[in-house]
């Protein structure tokens, strides 16, 4: 009886520990950066993603200047969350993505999840006018593709947040140049900011703007 036992124990001890490293491996593959790689390139993007030239460059972005704190106005299936969160596990920082599409938001989330990043990028739920407010601490990287009537809406809601150093970067601001008017003069024109409009892809025949903040 007591042989029975300590083989059952034995088998459970044996099971678990089989688990345990089965769930470590698996961890090991999403944090590997072949199965990121892969993953990024056979990504299911739509027209409401970032493309490939323009998340590498965000990528670019945030490891170069080596910010820890980001926000992402407009997640869409999380194929910008995932490049800048590669940066962000980097440098050891963390990416709020902001989506209103319940859909969009569930997508984003498996995304994360499935390259090891749900733990660097937090995707927060709602529409971004109601939600960057409720973000605490200060920031040093933002990437607004949402609506574009309202980059100036989201930009001053976290403008008081940004630190002296801070990368900001907007989306489509050659095709949606009028819809985004204000925002553009505005970020072209303070004497807060350096700003400069570049094209990192030509898949969408678009570009980013992409500001310093000097103080």
């Amino acid at each position: 009886m007591k042989l029975r036992r300590l083989l059952i124990v034995s088998l459970c001890i044996t099971v678990v520990g089989f688990g345990s490293l089965l769930a470590f491996a698996g961890r090991e593959k999403k944090n590997s950066a072949d199965f990121r790689n892969q993953f990024v390139k056979d990504f299911k993007r739509t027209g409401l993603n970032t493309t490939v030239g323009d998340a590498m460059m965000l990528r670019i972005l945030v490891e170069s200047a080596r910010c820890k704190r980001g926000v992402e106005v407009g997640s869409a299936t999380g194929f910008g969350a995932v490049n800048m969160g590669i940066a962000f596990e980097r440098t050891g920082g963390h990416l709020y993505t902001l989506e209103i599409d319940p859909k969009m938001v569930k997508a984003c989330r498996e995304n994360l999840e499935k390259v090891g990043l749900e733990k660097t990028v937090t995707c927060i739920e709602g529409d971004a006018l109601k939600t960057l407010p409720g973000l605490k601490g200060q920031f040093d990287f933002v990437f607004i593709d949402a609506v574009k009537r309202d980059y100036m809406k989201y930009f001053k809601l976290i403008e008081p947040k940004l630190k002296p150093g801070a990368v900001i970067v907007g989306d489509n601001v050659i095709r949606s140049e009028r819809a985004m008017k204000d925002f553009l003069d505005y970020i072209q024109t303070s004497p807060d900011y350096d700003t400069v409009i570049i094209r990192a892809s030509m898949e969408k025949n678009d570009g980013m703007s992409i500001s310093y903040k000097i103080k």
